[in-house]
């Protein structure tokens, strides 16, 4: 599974880098990072990792995505460009992989959608797990619905989970199979963490500190 942090922040990515594959932006992670010039920060977000970098298009129709489809994937050949889950998004979701630039599609909340992605031949399929919670939905049931299908049809777009609101979500993921996870920094922070791993080391540092003063 691979491990991708949500966020346009260098100092974020530099602290998870080793356990990270790739990157995913958004339009509001990138206006949140305060940038002064859009492509140089891209292009340095792609030198930081070895995977994709998920870029979104910022307009709506078919023409103005391709065209800026096409200007970001020649940023760096991390890029993948991201569309959203709509007729026009997906009309450029097929011109683009079939020259053989790589394509996430987003906002992603039900299988049609995902199986109308993988037809137009998307590299990853971003189903929003968290919002989908928020309205009283299965968000990880949408996950295993796709994965069946993807599996049923043998499609080869990697089910991308997304909108990841806690650990549950990611173990969740892990367990289905998903081909990709991004989360933003603070979860992947605490997928590091837990009480018992803390209380065992202090108790480990008690007890060789207590050894080394009877010495």
């Amino acid at each position: 599974m691979e491990i991708f942090l949500d966020t346009a922040k260098i100092d974020e990515i530099n602290i998870m880098s080793d356990f990270i594959n790739g990157v995913t932006t958004n339009p509001s992670l990138i206006a949140q990072s305060k940038i002064d010039n859009y492509d140089e920060l891209i292009e340095e977000i792609c030198r930081m990792v070895s995977g994709p970098v998920s870029v979104e298009v910022l307009s709506n129709d078919a023409d103005a995505m391709l065209e800026e489809g096409n200007h970001l994937s020649t940023i760096h050949s991390n890029v993948c460009v991201k569309l959203p889950c709509t007729f026009d998004g997906l009309k450029v979701c097929k011109q683009l992989s079939k020259v053989g630039i790589m394509t996430n599609l987003t906002l992603c909340f039900s299988s049609m959608q995902a199986l109308l992605a993988a037809k137009c031949g998307a590299t990853y399929i971003s189903p929003f797990i968290g919002r989908l919670d928020d309205i009283g939905h299965d968000g990880i049931g949408l996950v295993e619905e796709i994965l069946e299908i993807y599996d049923a049809c043998g499609y080869k777009t990697k089910v991308l989970s997304a909108s990841v609101r806690n650990i549950s979500h990611v173990v969740q993921s892990a367990r289905l199979g998903v081909g990709a996870i991004t989360m933003p920094a603070k979860i992947l922070q605490q997928c590091f963490l837990h009480p018992l791993t803390d209380a065992g080391l202090e108790i480990f540092q008690n007890d060789w500190n207590k050894y080394k003063k009877s010495k």
